[in-house]
């Protein structure tokens, strides 16, 4: 579902506006509450609320980094969530998801998430293709990681 990226969500106005995510849906019925704290229902719902963060995080939305750090495993993330200087994300496709359900521990989830930096003849387009690991911990999806490809 890639696309143009849209206005600049704000606070105010964002709750309106389709979803980042693509699911078609307000962001104030998809990824909206799960930003603001409630549970994400399955592990394609979480990484669909945590691209929409990254989406968010580059206007300076502080609810979109508080989002990534409270959704990201202990174990694997980063002292300081940051926005990769200038990058947009403007389109996410799930292409592939295994378990991650509801009554699920375990999920993993395959994505493209496309962005592109840039302006004029300095404008780069580009993807990211993964393969995310992820796990139920205290009642809550978190993010685990990215899976390779080796068996």
């Amino acid at each position: 579902m890639a696309g143009a990226p849209g206005p600049p969500m704000t606070p105010a106005a964002d709750r309106a506006q389709a979803c980042p995510c693509g699911a078609g849906t307000p962001f104030a019925e998809h990824c909206g509450p799960v930003l603001d704290g409630t549970p994400a229902a399955t592990a394609e719902a979480l990484m669909r609320s945590r691209y929409t963060a990254y989406a968010l995080l580059q206007q300076g939305d502080q609810r979109a980094a508080d989002h990534l750090w409270r959704t990201w495993h202990p174990r694997t993330r980063p002292e300081v969530v940051e926005p990769g200087p200038g990058l947009r994300w403007v389109g996410l496709e799930v292409t592939q998801t295994r378990a991650g359900g509801p009554q699920d521990d375990h999920g993993v989830v395959a994505f493209v998430a496309r962005w592109t930096t840039g302006e004029g003849e300095h404008r780069q387009d580009g993807e990211l293709v993964e393969r995310s690991d992820f796990a139920r911990r205290g009642g809550r999806w978190v993010y685990v990681g990215a899976l390779s490809d080796e068996v």
